[in-house]
């Protein structure tokens, strides 16, 4: 099973990147690492609204001088490096 699944989705106002983790316990932590990532305005946990969905997930807030798909990439690569030494 994946440890977690990002997705980008269109809002009216911006895009962001949803981030919906196997153990919702690591939220938190991961809010906080997140934040600290070059391109990230803010990460917000926020409750999932589809019954198929863990209860909550990450949103990140990208800031204006990145594109969504160059910080997917970043964040994408973050989770897997973090992933890898929390499961070794």
């Amino acid at each position: 099973m994946l440890d977690f699944r990002t997705e980008i989705r269109n809002s009216p106002k911006e895009q962001t990147l949803k981030i919906y983790l196997t153990d919702i316990s690591l939220d938190t932590e991961l809010q906080g690492l997140l934040e600290k990532i070059n391109g990230v305005r803010m990460a917000e946990v926020q409750p999932s609204m589809s019954r198929n969905r863990v209860a909550e997930n990450l949103t990140i807030f990208r800031e204006e001088s990145i594109s969504i798909n160059e910080l997917k990439l970043k964040v994408d690569e973050f989770l897997e490096s973090y992933f890898e030494r929390v499961d070794i």
